[in-house]
């Protein structure tokens, strides 16, 4: 049956399992969002130890899915990881550092003769959930806005900016989508919160999560309102052509959502859901919105990650030379590379159910009190 697909279908397959790791990504960033809670939520040196040690137990699974979309891109789309990561580097520098003291933060935040103290750690936690979710939305971003570069015909990048990819930092588009992720990071974080710490014996904690996560999600609501607009009213960078000419369309991305009206339904979908999520977590006793607004942060990601590619668009545009704007077509690995990692693939469900396996055992349980004390990061 694989062996069947033909070469434009295993580009829009690949496609669509790289954004599928994307938006997983997006729901796993409840870390990085329960991180900047910190100081907000927990005013006691235990609730700090609850919240790290939940936390704690599932950082690296943000980071490796971070690594694995990465490593998708690489071998599906290898011109787009060379033009970004070889173009665009500071960007992913900084992108990378956040995540790198992230990680220091958890081993050393409670180590013995700890020279900097807890609260720098704390505030290095604080920086990767704001500041690196901030330029990855800012990244993505460019996926609609476009960024400098241009293309020989041997596929050298030449980066127009000296900012080297800080310049998407600048869009007010980027700035917006990459907001409403810190926002909708933080809204997810206080949902895992109140989902896996026993809170009966914090209950003031309970009430501050209960807060935050109605506060972030009515902060989160200006950037999306203004990304949704953007997208219905700006100009897209579409194929014009059999020959693969690239142009300026007007209004292509909600051409793109007409065109393929499941992605607007995926929307919809994934919206309702994080609203669904955010009532019971915020407005009831309930516990359970984490499992309404990940799965709906999924499915807007989801969107959010195909909507600049299928239809004939292209997903990475150059803004100095439209002719070396990226489609899913020109910055694809040839179709053997393509066949064979769609057989090993395969394993993919397999994978997954080991995962949600052992995030089963590991939160079958709520965090206590007991559990953290002196064992905290």
């Amino acid at each position: 049956m694989i062996a069947a697909l033909d070469y434009p279908t295993l580009q829009h397959l690949w496609w669509l399992l790289c954004s599928v790791v994307g938006a997983l990504f997006l729901f796993l960033t409840f870390v990085q969002g329960g991180q900047t809670l910190l100081w907000q939520v927990a005013k006691t040196e235990t609730e700090k130890d609850l919240v790290i040690n939940s936390l704690g137990r599932k950082w690296e699974l943000t980071f490796t899915t971070l690594v694995l979309f990465g490593g998708a891109l690489f071998a599906a789309f290898p011109k787009f990881y060379a033009t970004s990561f070889g173009g665009a580097y500071w960007v992913w520098i900084l992108i990378l550092f956040t995540f790198i003291v992230q990680a220091v933060s958890y081993e050393y935040r409670k180590k013995p003769f700890n020279v900097l103290g807890a609260r720098v750690y704390e505030l290095f936690l604080f920086i990767n959930g704001s500041v690196g979710i901030l330029l990855i939305g800012a990244a993505v971003g460019t996926f609609y806005t476009g960024s400098n570069f241009q293309l020989s015909e041997y596929n050298f990048v030449t980066w127009t900016s000296p900012l080297r990819g800080l310049e998407a930092a600048f869009s007010i588009f980027n700035l917006s989508l990459g907001l409403f992720l810190v926002f909708n990071a933080r809204t997810l974080g206080g949902l895992y919160l109140l989902n896996n710490i026993e809170l009966s014996q914090v209950p003031e904690m309970e009430q501050r999560l209960r807060q935050a996560v109605w506060t972030d999600f009515i902060c989160s609501l200006p950037f999306l309102l203004y990304v949704l607009v953007s997208l219905l009213l700006m100009k897209g960078y579409g194929i014009v052509d059999d020959k693969g000419t690239i142009e300026l369309v007007t209004r292509k991305y909600l051409a793109n959502l007409l065109a393929n009206p499941w992605l607007a339904a995926l929307l919809a979908g994934g919206l309702v859901l994080v609203i669904i999520g955010v009532l019971r977590g915020a407005k009831s006793s309930s516990r359970a919105g984490i499992w309404f607004a990940g799965p709906g942060t999924v499915l807007v990601g989801l969107t959010v990650l195909l909507l600049p590619a299928y239809n004939n668009t292209a997903f990475y545009p150059s803004r100095v030379d439209l002719q070396s704007s990226l489609t899913i077509s020109n910055a694809s690995s040839s179709p053997y590379t393509l066949m064979v990692m769609t057989y090993v693939a395969i394993a993919i469900p397999f994978v997954l159910a080991y995962i949600a396996y052992v995030w089963w055992a590991m939160d079958r349980r709520r965090l206590t009190v007991d559990e953290v004390s002196g064992k905290a990061y």
